[in-house]
């Protein structure tokens, strides 16, 4: 029987997987773990770090620094879904969101036998997501995600192949981080409830 994580949370940068995250494992009883934060151990398996992405994004630029890391990214996604079984996990935006192909299907593998992919986002409204998106990265990151004309915020809310990974979809519109919590937990036992 093939073990993984119980919940692994998507989306853009700044919509609040980790914050959520922590809730929701709190409420499961479950570990929770922030590839953002442990990412760095599996990038290095295959020769990457996050000094390396900053030396590419110096020498050429962040969109195509962040074109050649995919395949780190998607390392990273494959070991911590094998490392961390019964957990809830976060992954950050860019673990989900590729132009190389072969990353597209090694993370739809990864994350094939997770039973709960839940994709967070602010609202169905793009215009208003982005909106919030962009206010939320200044404030903790300072930063608008935007590198030489290329919005990354955009791109990671827009991208087909994230979407296609997910079970569930929550928008965190009108809502606090407790509530959205609330309300991914209530969808997971509702769809367990279902399914026996």
């Amino acid at each position: 029987m093939v073990r993984s994580p119980a919940l692994v949370l998507i989306g853009p940068a700044a919509v609040g997987k980790t914050t959520v995250g922590e809730l929701v494992a709190a409420q499961l009883g479950l570990p929770f773990v922030d590839l953002d934060e442990i990412g760095e151990r599996y990038y290095a398996e295959i020769g990457w770090s996050i000094q390396r992405l900053v030396d590419c994004t110096e020498q050429f630029g962040r969109v195509a620094a962040e074109r050649e890391w995919e395949p780190a990214r998607a390392h990273a996604v494959r070991r911590a879904v094998e490392d961390h079984p019964e957990s809830v996990m976060a992954l950050g935006a860019g673990h989900t969101s590729f132009y190389d192909p072969d990353c597209v299907a090694s993370v739809t593998s990864s994350l094939a036998p997770v039973p709960n992919v839940v994709l967070i986002l602010p609202s169905p409204d793009r215009s208003a997501a982005l909106a919030e998106l962009r206010r939320r990265s200044l404030r903790s990151k300072e930063t608008t995600w935007i590198s030489a004309g290329h919005d990354f915020l955009a791109e990671w809310h827009d991208d087909v192949g994230t979407r296609s990974l997910a079970t569930d979809v929550v928008f965190t519109a009108g809502n606090t981080p407790q509530g959205t919590a609330e309300q991914i937990v209530a969808n997971i036992l509702q769809r367990n409830r279902l399914s026996t």
